[in-house]
């Protein structure tokens, strides 16, 4: 919804060259605390956080609809990412806590179908809200939703016990993880915006030395934030992995689908969203299928690995696909790509959370979350930069690329539309090549998954501080 509003919002507010910070507040916020926020749900109770994090997305969301300039907006956006994270970890900590790990599946994939469906009618809601309302609606419209939200969660969300309290909260761990995602975050917006050469420097620096820092400080921490003893486990490891690449694999290259098939295949803007549409539609439907199916079976090693074969499959074929198709053509290649991503993309969650016990859920949801946004989020950069440098790399003379619009493209002379479509087709190839491989690694991660059933048994509450001293 905020997308689509934010060139309301930058040319009201008179800051153009921030624009992008809206979003890349909330998302970097949100990122960060993800192992910190799972964390805390494990010592104080995963109802404590969502019900606390719904309250501030609540206020965040009024501060950000009463902006007055670009600073004011983007210190509310980052309170709402951060409270986000909240949202999103909790949701998916509370349902593994009162399902059995057979059940889970079923209703992770009920929660896994609000992203499709967020991104079918999130832009075309945020536009009519901005055309008719105001851009302040965009975030106003969440008070309603989120009051009737807090009401049922405040019903029927039950009271949780909370593992047992940390003897040290792992202070320098959080700090220095945050610090190098955030220096990595920066370093590769930097970099697609090709913008900051010094400064993209010294962040990714920042980043490589936090993240080896982070290393050892978790290694001799009592109570790390991300137990590293967790990925000896295969389900954990595999699983970890499976995560990443649906960030890599799709998440990635999806906000740039359209820019493609409007300079290779010629198309409108509004006729080249429908090779999105038609991924998200395969996204959606497999993942409730395969939801369904391993409630009702117990069986769940095949979807990954069918999910991450028909993935690498479909991208292999957009590589090799010659441009000017019918545009059906790539709508069912991309709908495959989506298929395979939707048979795991909530399967592996509720998987790998019946992998550790109970009192450590929040931690193993954040830990798989924060793999999927930050591979998502680096691969989104990086492909940004391919884009750019490649198609300024072989415009010929007479075209820039940083004016190159589509509907100049579809104004100019046939020979320059070809040689343009020529160009992007060129550039986008070893980008399918590349997601297609990554795929092809969650293959490899998916057989290494150990064979087994889901169980119906519950998962045992964790004890107490004085539960465990007892015993």
């Amino acid at each position: 919804m905020v997308s689509t509003s934010l060139a309301t919002i930058a040319g009201e507010l008179g800051a153009l060259k921030l624009m992008s910070w809206v979003v890349v507040g909330y998302t970097l916020a949100s990122t960060v605390l993800l192992p910190v926020l799972g964390k805390l749900g494990d010592v104080l109770g995963a109802r404590r956080i969502f019900l606390g994090s719904l309250v501030v997305f609540l206020a965040a969301s009024l501060a950000c609809g009463f902006a007055q300039d670009m600073a004011w907006l983007i210190a509310a956006r980052v309170l709402q990412g951060m409270s986000s994270a909240g949202l999103q970890l909790m949701s998916q900590t509370i349902i593994a806590r009162v399902t059995t790990p057979r059940e889970r599946p079923r209703y992770m994939a009920i929660i896994g179908a609000a992203f499709p469906i967020a991104i079918l009618i999130g832009p075309v809601l945020g536009g009519a809200i901005t055309d008719y309302w105001g851009w302040s609606w965009v975030f106003w419209i969440n008070i309603p939703v989120g009051t009737v939200a807090l009401g049922l969660a405040l019903i029927a969300v039950p009271h949780l016990e909370p593992g047992p309290m940390p003897r040290h909260f792992d202070v320098a761990g959080a700090a220095v993880f945050t610090t190098a995602l955030v220096a990595l975050v920066l370093a590769v917006t930097w970099a697609a915006e090709r913008s900051a050469g010094p400064a993209t420097a010294a962040a990714l620096a920042v980043s490589v030395v936090g993240f080896v820092a982070f290393f050892f400080i978790e290694r001799r921490a009592p109570e790390p934030i991300v137990p590293l003893h967790f990925f000896a486990n295969r389900t954990i490891a595999a699983g970890t992995a499976l995560s990443a690449i649906i960030g890599v694999g799709l998440f990635s290259i999806t906000a740039y689908l359209p820019t493609y098939f409007q300079m290779a295949y010629r198309t409108t803007a509004t006729v080249s969203g429908f090779v999105p549409i038609a991924t998200v539609f395969g996204m959606l439907f497999s993942n409730l299928l395969t939801g369904w199916l391993a409630s009702r079976t117990g069986r769940y090693r095949i979807f990954p690995i069918l999910g991450t074969s028909l993935g690498s499959a479909g991208l292999l074929v957009m590589a090799v696909l010659p441009a000017g198709l019918p545009l059906w053509v790539p709508m069912i290649v991309m709908g495959v790509v989506g298929i395979g991503t939707g048979a795991f993309m909530s399967l592996i969650v509720a998987v790998v959370q019946g992998a550790v016990p109970a009192s450590q859920t929040g931690t193993i949801t954040a830990t798989i979350n924060l793999v999927r946004q930050v591979g998502s989020t680096v691969a989104t950069a990086i492909i940004g930069g391919v884009i750019g440098f490649g198609v300024a790399a072989l415009l010929p003379a007479g075209l820039d690329a940083s004016t190159l619009t589509p509907q100049l493209v579809q104004g100019a002379e046939p020979a320059v539309q070809a040689t343009v479509a020529q160009i992007y087709g060129a550039v986008f190839t070893p980008i399918f090549i590349a997601l297609a491989a990554a795929y092809a690694v969650g293959i490899v991660a998916a057989l290494l998954l150990p064979h087994g059933r889901l169980s119906d048994e519950p998962v045992p509450a964790p004890q107490t501080t004085s539960e465990t001293l007892s015993a």
